[in-house]
């Protein structure tokens, strides 16, 4: 719960998942601006630096309509080795990022900004490690009939039906949802905006 007489919060995301993380440690946004940037890798960008850059650059387009305002933003970035999975959009896709993920160890990656009405921006990378069981071709079948990956980093949700899929979680599962509520509440408590 915000603390009176501070700066109203803006969430700069369009992910209801978000929302949602939020609500759990007591944080709803007076409002939510979906920035429309860009999401491209740039040549050659890791996946920690895709989440980091993106994450920034969302805060930054909302701060120059908000300029009053705390602006979080996130972006969630799948990653195996160097490689940057899609946020997949098609059947294909979703398929070659599970065949991809299918028996093996990946990397998610939450970048998150909070940009302060100074202009300042409060910047972590959060790291989780995930694997998944080898998957079988119903397995597969199944859950790209779901339609859950849609959009979704690594063609995947975890909070859905794909968390059966995962063997081995190292790091904050919320951070594989879509926002490391634990790194959030401490930048938000940092600058006195969240209650202790």
């Amino acid at each position: 719960m915000s603390l009176a007489g501070q700066p109203a919060l803006v969430l700069a995301s369009s992910s209801p998942r978000r929302l949602d993380l939020l609500k759990r440690i007591g944080v709803v946004p007076a409002r939510v601006r979906p920035p429309d940037i860009d999401e491209s890798p740039l040549k050659q960008e890791l996946p920690r630096q895709l989440a980091g850059r993106l994450s920034q650059s969302k805060a930054r387009a909302v701060m120059a309509s908000e300029p009053e305002a705390l602006v979080l933003a996130a972006d969630t970035v799948v990653g195996v080795g160097r490689r940057i999975l899609p946020k997949a959009e098609t059947e294909e896709q979703a398929r070659a990022c599970l065949d991809l993920l299918s028996g093996r160890r990946h990397r998610v990656y939450t970048g998150v900004a909070l940009g302060l009405p100074d202009g300042r921006l409060l910047t972590r990378v959060v790291e989780s490690i995930v694997t998944f069981q080898r998957l079988t071709a119903g397995q597969v079948n199944a859950y790209i009939a779901s339609g859950e990956w849609r959009g979704k980093a690594g063609g995947y949700t975890i909070q859905e039906s794909a968390e059966a899929f995962v063997r081995f979680l190292a790091g904050s599962h919320s951070n594989v949802v879509g926002l490391p509520l634990h790194e959030t509440a401490q930048l938000l408590r940092g600058i006195g905006w969240l209650r202790p």
